[in-house]
Order: structure tokens, then C-alpha cells, then sequence
């Protein structure tokens, strides 16, 4: 899993994600209709947002929302970013994650 952290001020608001954001985090997820990788990143991240209160997880597909995926530069299904309560990027990542992974990115946000 390819990541690398956000230093910019990148904020997406519950109006871009069609839905709140978590009280601690959020992990929004861009997914493909014929992607087979998302099922299984939608498995990961629906676990570790039940696991730790004040987190949500956002699909949004990717098609249906391509100024979103524009201007946030997402290049391939899935891509995960992790925001912080604010709804600032602190973490993004593409390809498949790992539960463990996507536990310690939550770590950034939340601290």
C-alpha cells in the first residue's frame, strides 16, 4: 500500500462527501463500479470504522464525482484519504490497505 503524507490544507466538507463527517476521523474511500479491490478496502475500513468510536468511512464513487476526484488528484480505485475531525487530509493512500495500516493512519488524525 503506496502512502504518502498531506501537507497541504485540503478540506472536504459533508457536502462533497454527501454525508457527515466522523466526530474523530473520517476515511473516505473512492471506489469503481468493476473494481475488485474496493469490495474488499469497503470490508476493511466499514471493520475499523465499527472498531473505533468517532470514526465514519465514506464510499464515494469515483465516476459519478469526477470534480472531486480532479481536484484531489486521485488517479486509481480504491484510494483511501484520511481526514481528521475538520475534514483536513492528514494521509492518503491507493491500492488495497491493511487493516494494521489503515489503524495507524488513523493515528494521525485523531491525536
Amino acid at each position: 500500500m503506496e502512502q504518502r503524507d498531506e501537507r497541504g490544507d485540503d478540506r472536504i466538507g459533508p457536502g462533497e462527501l454527501g454525508a457527515e463527517l466522523g466526530e474523530r476521523a473520517t476515511l473516505v474511500q473512492f471506489s469503481s463500479a468493476f473494481c475488485a479491490p474496493c469490495r474488499s478496502t469497503r470490508r476493511v475500513l466499514g471493520e475499523v470504522a465499527g472498531m473505533i468510536g468517532g470514526v465514519a468511512h465514506v464510499e464515494i464513487d469515483a465516476e459519478a464525482h469526477l470534480d472531486l476526484v480532479r481536484r484531489l488528484n486521485v488517479v486509481r480505485t480504491p484510494t483511501v484519504l484520511v481526514l481528521d475531525a475538520g475534514g483536513r487530509i492528514v494521509r492518503r493512500a491507493s491500492g488495497q490497505p491493511r487493516k494494521a495500516d489503515v489503524i495507524a493512519a488513523l493515528g494521525l488524525a485523531i491525536t
